[in-house]
């Protein structure tokens, strides 16, 4: 465990500090990104302000609020694309020399990807966090997360930060067959920001549909551990989520490796 640690963990501290080289476009997504929450805020509170029902989809307006916010935290910290970097390697061709090094191309990916989920909780997820809990006691009349709810909801994220990267890595198998998939990746983000419950909670939806979202990964990446922080599952039901997330981790884990083996089977480089 020791020699793995030694050998991957330079993949997560160069991905920090090619992070902090590019301060400012990191910065200008982040105000891009949190001004789509503040969107989000205003449609939400004139939907909430128009019902003649205190409560939505199984939420108040004041947990409505720390939805939308937390949901801008979590997929900070789950939702790193590394679909892209697999397609770069195989424009640039260096994937040819990854398979040659003695080290799995894949934990390489994940542990890049890691790195950049770390510089996002700090910067500036942590801050977010504290000024929603902040604005939950003063303004919203909300008590603050319990501690146990603290560590369920880290628990939960670092399982949708598997599960969300692990299913980008076989999305980005497909740069193998296509080279070029950019396309592909702005319908994917796309998809995704809807089936995660982005957009709008998967609570809203008829139950016949939440029950197909509950047969697909995507759910487990954001909407799961929002709600995980907003109390709403509890006993048996929690118990099952997080083992239903656990098992997504190992299916990805799998279908990436049978993925993998084949496209290996079938790459050929050319040059020297």
């Amino acid at each position: 465990m020791r020699k793995k640690i030694k050998i991957y963990l330079p993949f997560a501290l160069n991905e920090l500090k090619r992070q902090l080289a590019y301060k400012g476009a990191f910065y200008l997504f982040i105000f891009i990104s949190l001004f789509g929450s503040f969107i989000q805020y205003f449609l939400w509170m004139a939907i909430y302000g128009s019902s003649p029902n205190s409560t939505l989809g199984g939420l108040t307006k004041e947990e409505m609020v720390v939805y939308i916010f937390m949901v801008y935290v979590t997929s900070n910290m789950t939702m790193i694309t590394i679909s892209d970097w697999v397609s770069d390697d195989v424009v640039k061709g260096t994937v040819a020399m990854n398979l040659i090094k003695p080290i799995d191309y894949r934990m390489s990916l994940v542990v890049r990807a890691l790195g950049t989920a770390v510089y996002r909780m700090l910067l500036p997820g942590v801050f977010i966090w504290i000024g929603l809990e902040i604005y939950k006691v003063t303004v919203l009349g909300l008590p603050l997360v319990s501690i146990a709810n603290v560590l369920l909801y880290l628990m939960s994220c670092m399982m949708s930060f598997l599960i969300c990267v692990l299913f980008d890595f076989c999305f980005g198998m497909v740069a193998f067959f296509t080279t070029y998939i950019f396309g592909m990746l702005m319908a994917k983000e796309a998809i995704m920001s809807f089936l995660t419950g982005q957009l709008i909670p998967l609570s809203f939806f008829p139950e016949v549909v939440q029950r197909m979202f509950d047969f697909l990964p995507f759910s487990s990446i954001v909407y799961t551990p929002v709600m995980i922080y907003l109390g709403k599952y509890t006993g048996s039901e929690l118990l099952f989520i997080l083992f239903r997330q656990a098992a997504w981790v190992v299916i990805l884990y799998l279908l990436g490796t049978f993925i993998w083996k084949r496209v290996t089977n079938r790459l050929v480089v050319l040059g020297g």
